[in-house]
């Protein structure tokens, strides 16, 4: 199947053309073919590919470089495709996340051919499903001089605001030990999921922090996410595992996260299920300082984890910037106002053609 772009529509116009093309997470290929089929005819572009991830990049010999990024992927439709236009709103899978900041890039990518900074726009695949199945993750795996740059801004909806940095994640399972029993002869066992209620009050009893980085307050979070234990309707269960995600703030280690964790569930089997780091703000960098100034608007943390934190690890300072209600991703419901992508728009190409900050 081949499918045509067209970037000279305006951004509201070709966020809608780009939801209409369904990708859902491993079915990216049809439209990966079209990003690079209409980027491919730009002559200020070198253009690569890695599966469904699509790169172009100018190359102006500029003193700066940063990147525009975007994944291509969106989470399963729920009849809610084709996008419907009503008034300012444009309704469908994927206008939030992420394919309005999608179009902005591309947007970009064709009509700005000499930008003040030198630019890598990147568009991924498999942002939506495991980590180990990312895009992003592959390119950096096995092209890493395709990510090489001073500054990104990850085109996540924020609703056109600054999102500094992101917290980071890990889940772990922790494992309740108890003695299976006939349950008509329940004094011969010891209930596990009875026991997880010390697990449970644990949780209860915690008091989340709140942590200033960089001049941006962070929220932690600790939660179970999921239980689960016993075998049969007659049997008292021997085991129940309590899934335990922990939210935190970007200051602190995948390590040190763990090590709170070891101490809070002294006692108890823990088993790192997975575990991705945060990404500190980064606004205290040249490149970030322009970007904010370009875009007029005041930086806020992001409390959910994004692909920023993969650029922190690579050494670029990374912001989130995008149109679309993140509240409103993956609802069935999904809409975003076309303002907005307008908007995202007009300030990325103010910062992409303004003199670059000297620090």
């Amino acid at each position: 199947m081949t499918v045509r772009l067209d970037l000279g529509l305006s951004a509201p116009d070709l966020t809608a053309a780009l939801c209409d093309i369904p990708s859902v997470s491993g079915d990216e290929a049809v439209l990966a073919d079209a990003v690079e089929a209409a980027l491919a005819g730009h002559g200020h572009l070198r253009v690569d590919r890695a599966g469904d991830t699509v790169v172009a990049r100018t190359g102006l010999s500029r003193g700066e470089r940063v990147i525009v990024a975007g994944h291509l992927d969106t989470v399963p439709v729920a009849d809610n495709l084709p996008t419907r236009r009503d008034g300012q709103m444009l309704w469908g899978r994927g206008t939030v996340d992420m394919k309005g900041g999608v179009a902005v890039a591309l947007r970009l990518a064709a009509h700005v051919p000499e930008p003040v900074r030198d630019v890598t726009y990147i568009f991924y695949d498999h942002e939506e499903v495991e980590a180990d199945r990312s895009g992003l993750a592959r390119v950096a795996d096995r092209h890493p001089e395709w990510l090489a740059a001073d500054f990104a801004v990850l085109m996540e909806p924020t609703a056109a605001q600054v999102e500094g940095g992101c917290n980071g994640t890990v889940r772990v399972a922790v494992t309740v030990r108890g003695l299976a029993a006939h349950s008509a002869r329940w004094w011969m066992g010891s209930n596990a999921v009875h026991a997880a209620g010390e697990v449970l009050d644990r949780l209860r009893g915690y008091v989340p922090a709140e942590v200033e980085v960089d001049g941006l307050v962070y929220r932690e979070g600790l939660n179970a996410v999921d239980i689960r234990g016993g075998i049969a309707g007659n049997v008292v269960p021997d085991v129940c595992v309590v899934t335990v995600n922990y939210r935190f703030a970007p200051i602190r280690s995948e390590e040190e996260a763990l090590a709170r964790l070891h101490e809070l569930f002294h006692g108890y089997e823990l088993t790192t299920l997975d575990s991705s780091p945060g990404a500190l703000p980064g606004l205290n960098h040249p490149a970030a300082a322009a970007f904010v100034a370009a875009v007029g608007a005041e930086p806020r943390p992001k409390h959910g984890w994004t692909d920023v934190a993969r650029f922190s690890t690579l050494g670029v300072p990374a912001v989130n910037y995008g149109p679309g209600d993140a509240n409103l991703a993956h609802a069935d419901d999904e809409r975003v106002d076309v303002r907005e992508v307008q908007h995202c728009e007009d300030r990325m190409w103010a910062w992409l053609t303004s003199a670059p900050a000297r620090g």
